[in-house]
């Protein structure tokens, strides 16, 4: 096991990494921007190196001070975390330059599975099946093409997209020229690549992925899925294990489908295979999260392994304490707590936590950055807290999940805790059935009634 390792990155994800380090007796070197001089992670740190001002372009993202840092505290590993450099094949790259090594994918099949067209031509390869669509860069008149062959509705997306940027769901050709020429032009101001490909949109669908875990010595481990189709503007807000849409076959075919993928791209260390799930139980590949993910606590709640523990067994050439299929019992529902105002569109909200009380008590965990008197900063992501509870069926996990959100105090900036809870309560979410559009039309509902 490695004796030092640089956590490259913040907020509760940093915070969670440096858990796990220091419960393995190695020690945590905290980097951080002027605006995270006092933050949690970096008082939490053995060490911790200043690596710029706020904005993440200028500390967080910038490779060359992230890896003087490591190097100048004497660390042998980096672990991303997730945003910012983990899924940058060039800073993978950069550590292996310096003799560091990277807690995560190699960079050749990051950079694979980084490109969704790629992506999807490998998984074909291993025999997992992909939405019908364009396999290439894809010009107006292909897609014009594809509307003709599957018709509508069709969802335009970058290439090198992600969090919703540069996609567009279309269900007329009257909107077809506007979406395409938005969407592309949306991707090159968020990537740098308007590329755009184009996929049959399944409607209504379910977001379900499969979490792995693969080491060097050949080993797979899938864990379980995850159902995260309670998403606003393709952001996830509460996700659940196991998905109520999924039988017992199904649920196999997707964990196969998953270790298949795993074995032909040579995967190594976490990641997250995602699928859409139709009405008739058809699953298809979207992408493959090549990194730890936001969610990963609702796999480990279920299944009791300490992901990011694995994480750094494997990277240390260590093999997987369990291999095939992961064990799991019970019910998991993870509430994403976002510094964001439901009443303005979830505007972000940053600010001074005036008063902060995290819930307690059996099954509830809470891994949070934020204090009574922390500053959420207005350079970074909104997420604050996630709040995971675990219970033994799905109604007794629910219904923890709404008293440990009703225990839980954040007073000083908006969040999204009352809108979880509004969730909560929905029909489509008690019942199960709902899809990627139910919250959309919760919200259409509320502005109603409003």
């Amino acid at each position: 096991m490695f004796k030092r390792v640089l956590v490259a990155n913040r907020g509760e994800i940093a915070v969670r990494v440096i858990r796990a380090l220091h419960e393995l007796g190695v020690e945590a070197v905290a980097i951080y921007s002027t605006a995270d001089a006092d933050a949690l992670h970096v008082r939490m740190a053995d060490h911790a190196v200043r690596v710029g001002p706020p904005t993440a372009a200028e500390s967080y993202l910038r490779i060359p001070s992230v890896i003087a840092a490591a190097e100048t505290t004497g660390c042998e590993a980096v672990h991303p975390g997730y945003g910012f450099l983990a899924e940058n094949p060039a800073f993978v790259e950069a550590c292996v330059d310096n003799d560091l090594v990277f807690i995560g994918p190699p960079a050749d099949v990051m950079a694979l599975m980084g490109d969704k067209i790629s992506a999807k031509q490998a998984m074909r390869a291993a025999d997992v099946p992909t939405v019908p669509g364009t396999e290439g860069a894809t010009s107006l008149d292909d897609v014009r093409d594809v509307a003709a062959g599957v018709g509508f509705p069709l969802l335009l997306k970058a290439t090198a997209g992600g969090g919703g940027k540069g996609m567009r769901l279309v269900t007329d050709a009257a909107d077809l020229e506007d979406a395409y020429r938005t969407a592309s032009s949306e991707a090159e101001a968020a990537f740098g690549d308007g590329t755009m490909y184009v996929e049959k949109a399944l409607v209504p669908a379910r977001h379900v992925e499969i979490q792995v875990i693969c080491d060097t010595h050949g080993n797979v481990l899938t864990l379980g899925e995850r159902e995260c189709s309670i998403q606003r503007r393709h952001q996830k807000l509460i996700e659940e294990s196991p998905s109520a849409a999924l039988t017992d076959e199904t649920r196999e075919a997707m964990e196969a489908a998953a270790e298949r993928a795993c074995r032909s791209v040579g995967y190594r260390n976490a990641g997250t295979f995602e699928f859409l799930l139709g009405p008739d139980g058809s699953f298809y590949f979207i992408e493959l999260n090549a990194r730890l993910q936001v969610e990963h606590p609702v796999t480990e709640m279920c299944t009791g392994i300490d992901l990011v523990r694995e994480q750094l067994r494997v990277a240390a050439g260590e093999t997987l304490s369990v291999t095939g299929r992961a064990p799991r019992r019970g019910h998991a529902i993870e509430i994403r707590l976002n510094a964001e105002d439901p009443e303005h569109d979830f505007r972000p909200s940053p600010g001074r936590i005036a008063h902060f009380q995290p819930a307690e008590g059996p099954g509830v965990r809470l891994d949070t950055f934020v204090e009574s008197g922390s500053v959420v900063p207005p350079f970074y992501d909104s997420l604050i807290a996630k709040l995971i509870v675990w219970d033994t069926t799905r109604d007794a996990a629910i219904a923890r999940a709404e008293r440990a959100l009703r225990e839980t105090s954040i007073e000083g900036v908006p969040t999204t805790r009352e809108f979880a809870l509004t969730v909560l309560a929905s029909a489509p979410f008690r019942t199960g059935e709902y899809s990627t559009s139910t919250l959309d039309a919760l919200r259409a509902a509320d502005d109603a009634l409003a």
